[in-house]
């Protein structure tokens, strides 16, 4: 059994035939899932689907994307979704300097605030790092009261997977390992320690090889995560998916049934 530990379920495609991908994880052997949360409406969307579905979490956050679009009154708004039951983290949030859609200054101070709302609530953080390492390092060592933070969708170097690890964070992969240009993100996956890697489909985005291209990514297809990552490190893929499915449920506390 398998969690997609971060996917977005209410993008379409996904949410056009959302029925039919529920149905298709749960015959994939992925039992649960987390869709996450880039801005308060998605946040709020992402919360009303995990009511009605027991197998799917939720988190709320603002993506940096969305960062330059927050209004006054943002943090307060997301406090009160994060309240609820069914939010297991804060985020994603970030800083995203390859496309820099948001202003830097704007990304870092919402960034800063879903941090101290991480701190306070003791939520774990779903981090969005893009082409600003340094900085999310700089900015994740003002708050040395948060517990679990993982870099989700990790396509660094190998240096950064250390400094990372070194702070006690979490990295998690997604299908982007299972390319074959992805040296050493793969060496990555052979380093990280068992007890702080998670897997992920960042769905409807980067479908794995061997779909790479050819449909949507939905959380069906961690499983092609999952195989591959278990390969790389030499395990079968019955431990692997029992080792991720334990490490999710620990950074996340999920509440099974």
């Amino acid at each position: 059994m398998l969690i997609d530990s971060h996917c977005h379920l209410t993008y379409e495609p996904l949410t056009a035939m959302r029925g039919e991908v529920l149905l298709r994880a749960a015959e994939a052997g992925v039992t649960q899932m987390i869709s996450i949360g880039t801005d308060l409406a998605d946040s709020r969307a992402a919360i009303e689907l995990a009511a009605g579905h027991a197998n799917v979490f939720a988190s709320s956050g603002v993506h940096p994307h969305q960062a330059g679009k927050t209004e006054a009154g943002w943090e307060a708004e997301l406090r009160a979704l994060a309240a609820d039951t069914n939010v297991v983290a804060i985020g994603e949030t970030g800083l995203d300097y390859h496309y820099d859609f948001s202003p830097r200054d704007r990304q870092r101070a919402v960034f800063e605030g879903q941090l101290a709302l991480a701190t306070d609530t003791g939520k774990p953080v779903v981090i969005h790092c893009r082409e600003a390492h340094a900085d999310v390092m700089a900015v994740l060592a003002g708050f040395t009261g948060l517990k679990r933070v993982v870099f989700h969708c990790f396509t660094g170097t190998l240096a950064e997977a250390r400094e990372i690890l070194d702070r006690g964070y979490w990295i998690s992969l997604t299908g982007v390992v299972t390319f074959k240009n992805s040296r050493e993100l793969q060496e990555v996956a052979r380093f990280l320690p068992p007890d702080r890697i998670m897997i992920e489909t960042d769905s409807p985005y980067l479908s794995p090889e061997p779909v790479r291209s050819r449909r949507p990514n939905e959380p069906a297809l961690v499983v092609y995560v999952a195989r591959r990552v278990a390969e790389l490190r030499g395990v079968a893929f019955e431990e692997f998916a029992a080792l991720t499915r334990a490490n999710t449920i620990r950074f996340f506390d999920l509440r099974l049934d």
